[in-house]
Formats: C-alpha cells, structure tokens, sequence
C-alpha cells in the first residue's frame, strides 16, 4: 500500500466570532479561499493537479452552504476541473478531511488531495442550522435516551464529577493554555503556519495576565435546573473562562505519496502514520477521544510514551484532563502551544488547524510521532498520528 504525507499546512489567524471580531467582514468561502491560495502559493504546485479538495465544515447553512469547498476552490483561482466536496463530523470535521485525503491517496484513489477546514461563527452562528422546536433526533433514538442528551456543557459538567475535578483544576488549566499561546505567540512560534492577513496577524482570543482570584469571579455558565435534577452529581464549575471560544478560521493541508512527491520535488515534512475513530456515551459527548486514542494506539503499534507532542481538543477544560487521567500521557507534552480555550475553536477548522500546529511542534521540538484526537458531538472522536520525515 502506498504512504500519506503531509507536503505542507497553513492556517489563518483566529478571530473572534463574533460581529466585532477582526474576521467577521469576511465571507466564509472566501477566508476558506485565503488558506487555500496560500497553500498553492507556499508549495508551488499547480492546482490542475489536485484530485480533490476536502473541506471541513460544521453549520452547512446559509453562505457556508452548497459545498463550500467547491465555493471556495474556485473563488481561489483553482481550475473548473478541480472537484471538492465538504464534510461534517462536527468538531472533528477538518481532520475527518485528513484521514478520507490520505486514505483515499493511499488506496490509490487520489494522487494529490488538499484536506481544509472553515467556519465563520460570527457570520453563521453554530446552532443556527437546528431552529428552536427541531427534531433532530426522531422517535427511536428518544427512545432509546429517555432521558434525552444534555447540552454539552452539560457534558462537560459530568466529566468534571465523573473524575472528580475540582474548579481550581479546570481555572488552573484554562490558565495554562492562555500562557502557552501568548508565549508562543510572541515568541514566533506560530509564524510557519500563519498566512499574511491584513485584517488580522495573530490569535485574536488570547488573554494575558489572568489569575484565580480572576477566574474565580466568574460564575458558572451551563446550571440548568432540569439537568441539576437529573444530575445531582454535577458541581457546577465550568465558566466561560474554562471553556473554548467560538472564533472564525480556516486552514489547508496538502497530501500526496512520498513518491509524488520526489516526483513533482515537493518537501516531505510527515506521514500519516495511523489513524482511527471511535465513540462512547452520547450522554457525556465529549468522552470518545479516551477510546479513540486507545485505538490509534494499538494500530500503530506504539505506546503513549512513544509520542512526543500531543494536541487534545480544548472544548472544555475537564475534556483533556479526563483524557490525561485516562491514558496517562505526559501532560507537558499537550497542547504545548496552548489549545481552542485560548486560541479558539472554528469547529469546522478545527481539525486541520490541530494537525498544523502539531506538524510545527513537532518540528520545534524533535518529536518523532504526534498524536491529535477531537471530541465531536454525538460522542465521537478521531484520533491521528502522524510522523515525522527526516
């Protein structure tokens, strides 16, 4: 069978979603077009060549409707031949683009494929695709889940009591997070994956100089008097500060085989080593990753000591540190660059914009495998692990 590598990634900064944020002025299809072109640009490859685009993307509504990979690609200059189509495995949206890209490369489907991601939060608001009073569940599932599935907050909440976490734990850790991006951030560190931006040049979420006096200010955000009866387990301890921001963002990632590659003198910078999904209770939403990274691990015959970078969705605060606690990975090694608490989490670009980032810290680092799982709504997860080439 043939390899997957990963020639090249980008990103745009991350702005906040919301009307005042420093991105919200541009329409979706266009910044998913912005990291598409830069992509071409950075590699220099002719986009003829491109068997598909990928993209990710998570609210399919409105102006980020009707295949806005396909929207995107052609705004960007791409050729009309150039196909693309768009996925949504929720927050895992842009690395579910990953893994089809390099599967499909891999069984031979594709020779080259651009894996994408996209969301503009401020200009289409997560949620909006389910109005008030839809059905998105239908009668059998009801069934099956009396007692219905709880926001995600809600999940995070279960979390922080099924491991017992405390609110100085998740305030602590959503500190940590805004440190490591701002000392990354003024450290260059993200400089190889950030695209020129007029309207932005850096993560525009980040915050310096919190405290826990200061997070200890804020109150709860997810208490629901419906939930606090079914759950009297639940402390009620994740606040805005411990969960991540809703942001505008896009990314791109260029795939082909080692061969192509050395064939078209295009840089190799890792392999798709393995990959895998999996998923777990519904009911606390945001747990899949735990058995996700099992599986990954157990295909590719390494153990969590073998990774040296790790990047864990940052939804909410008790999200990695279950997951720590689970699989007992070093926790200096993740989110070495802070995570989606600080930096921001553009759902449908999410995906991708974790790989870019493990790719460059990875490379900073010397670390020879790195490992990214997300957690997804309706409790599924995909884990990655990719290596790099020397």
């Amino acid at each position: 069978m043939r390899d997957a590598v990963i020639v090249d990634a980008v990103r745009t900064p991350i702005g906040k979603g919301r009307a005042s944020g420093a991105l919200h002025d541009i329409h979706p299809a266009d910044l998913l077009a912005r990291s598409l072109t830069a992509l071409i640009e950075r590699t220099g490859i002719d986009p003829e060549i491109v068997d598909d685009v990928i993209a990710g993307c998570v609210t399919q509504l409105g102006e980020q409707a009707l295949n806005i990979g396909r929207t995107a690609l052609l705004g960007a200059g791409f050729p009309d031949s150039v196909a693309a189509t768009t996925v949504d495995r929720q927050c895992g949206s842009s690395q579910q683009a990953v893994h089809f890209a390099a599967h499909t490369i891999m069984a031979g489907g594709y020779d080259i494929a651009i894996a994408c991601g996209v969301e503009s939060m401020s200009r289409v608001p997560m949620g909006s695709d389910t109005p008030e009073g839809t059905d998105v569940y239908g009668s059998l599932f009801d069934k099956r889940y009396s007692d219905g599935i709880p926001h995600q907050g809600v999940g995070a909440e279960l979390i922080a009591a099924k491991w017992d976490m405390s609110r100085n734990q998740l305030d602590e850790f959503a500190l940590s997070s805004h440190e490591k991006a701002h000392t990354a951030t003024t450290s260059g560190a993200f400089e190889n994956e950030l695209i020129k931006m007029d309207e932005l040049s850096q993560d525009e979420g980040i915050r310096v100089g919190g405290t826990l006096e200061s997070m200890g200010n804020l109150a709860p955000v997810f208490y629901d008097e419906d939930a606090a009866k079914l759950y009297p387990q639940l402390k009620w301890i994740v606040t805005a500060g411990s969960a991540s921001q809703v942001s505008d963002a896009s990314c791109a990632m260029l795939i082909t085989t080692s061969e192509v590659a050395k064939k078209l003198g295009l840089p190799i910078r890792a392999r798709i080593h393995s990959a895998s999904v999996a998923g777990d209770d519904p009911v606390y939403r945001l747990t899949a990753l735990i058995p996700a990274t099992h599986k990954v691990l157990k295909r590719s015959g390494l153990s969590i000591s073998d990774i040296g970078a790790f990047e864990i969705s940052e939804a909410f605060s008790p999200v990695p540190l279950a997951w720590q606690i689970e699989t007992g990975a070093d926790l200096t090694k993740v989110n070495q660059r802070g995570g989606a608490i600080a930096l921001g989490h553009p759902v449908g670009a999410s995906g991708a914009r974790l790989m870019t980032t493990l790719l460059n810290t990875m490379e900073a680092t010397g670390s020879r495998y790195g490992l990214q799982a997300m957690c997804e709504g309706g409790g599924v997860s995909n884990a990655t692990i990719i290596e790099l080439v020397s």
